[in-house]
């Protein structure tokens, strides 16, 4: 099997190294990508990069050139509801862009581009497998919608407006409705998770820094502990 493990930062990437050890690496779009063995698996690291367009060209270079069979995305997001706490972890089930206002364009809904569907829904079987191993590890997630946007959520204003558009999101990043897009265009399985490192509103700025090494090693350590084990 091959897997993809693509997060934005190098900060969250190194984690990952105390787990792989690498064989090689190659260079797919604008990002290089290290290879190890894993378990008899092929995985492929890499970082996405800030940002939607990162994001989509360098998933997209890397699945143009090998067949991957599943992606992991990980990263860090910043809490949109009062019950979603710094460190939780995310699932999501479904993404869309906070930033894409097309309502004036025809009949789509906020957070849809034309031509593609209202929201990317995340449904695999890998997913769901993913999800009952943190069951069975007894690791507290929630799932659900989680939107996109090129810009960093660092003020109350900002992150009132996105609850008023998505009033069931539950966090924000910047990466993960254009690696959704991506998949949804190859047709492979994505399975995505964020782990919450800031509240998305005025103190964002102070808290990313603390938390964002905190959030990735916390994710680095479910995603390559399920990957060993992985067939």
């Amino acid at each position: 099997m091959k897997i993809a493990i693509i997060v934005p930062m190098a900060e969250e990437a190194e984690f990952y190294r105390n787990h792989f050890h690498s064989e090689n690496k190659e260079m797919f779009g604008s990002t290089e990508f290290e290879h190890f063995s894993v378990n008899g698996n092929d995985v492929y690291l890499g970082l996405s990069g800030i940002g939607k367009v990162q994001a989509a060209m360098n998933l997209s270079s890397l699945l143009t050139s090998v067949d991957i069979d599943v992606i992991f995305m990980t990263g860090s997001a910043g809490a949109l509801k009062e019950d979603v706490h710094q460190e939780d972890l995310v699932l999501p089930n479904a993404f869309a862009y906070y930033d894409a206002h097309n309502t004036a364009a025809g009949d789509y809904v906020e957070g849809q581009i034309p031509q593609q569907p209202a929201r990317f829904v995340l449904d695999s079987p890998e997913r769901a497998a993913f999800a009952n191993y943190l069951k069975k590890q007894n690791v507290a997630f929630r799932g659900g919608l989680v939107v996109t946007g090129d810009s960093f959520i660092a003020s109350s204003k900002q992150k009132e407006e996105i609850k008023k558009n998505f009033p069931d999101a539950l966090c924000v990043e910047m990466e993960g409705a254009a690696f959704a897009q991506v998949v949804h265009a190859f047709n492979k399985p994505l399975v995505a998770m964020r782990a919450i490192s800031d509240n998305g509103d005025g103190s964002a700025n102070e808290d990313f820094d603390t938390f964002v090494k905190k959030a990735g090693a916390k994710a680095a350590k479910l995603i390559s502990d399920y990957v060993e084990k992985m067939n």
